[in-house]
């Protein structure tokens, strides 16, 4: 009597590990990989889409100027010692 209900205990465990984690696992699992893919997708849409309004504007306009050099740039709040007497 005692095996048989250890046995009915162990298929229940196994039915609630399935149906409770694995099976819910794997929906999620390709549920966030058909996302990231959808999202990879887009952004390449979006990315070949500026890259095309790019590549027209070079072929039309000059090229963007340099950006301005910076003079002497202070590096911190550092300042000379002078001695006073």
């Amino acid at each position: 009597m005692l095996k048989f209900l250890l046995s009915i205990f162990i298929a229940w465990l196994l039915y609630k590990l399935v149906f409770d984690l694995i099976i819910p696992g794997y929906k999620v699992t390709k549920q966030v990989r058909r996302q990231m893919s959808d999202m990879q997708e887009h952004m390449r849409q979006q990315y070949e889409q500026q890259r095309g309004g790019q590549q027209e504007n070079h072929q039309q306009s000059s090229p963007p100027p340099p950006p301005p050099k910076q003079a002497n740039v202070d590096k911190g709040d550092y300042i000379d010692f002078e001695e006073i007497k």
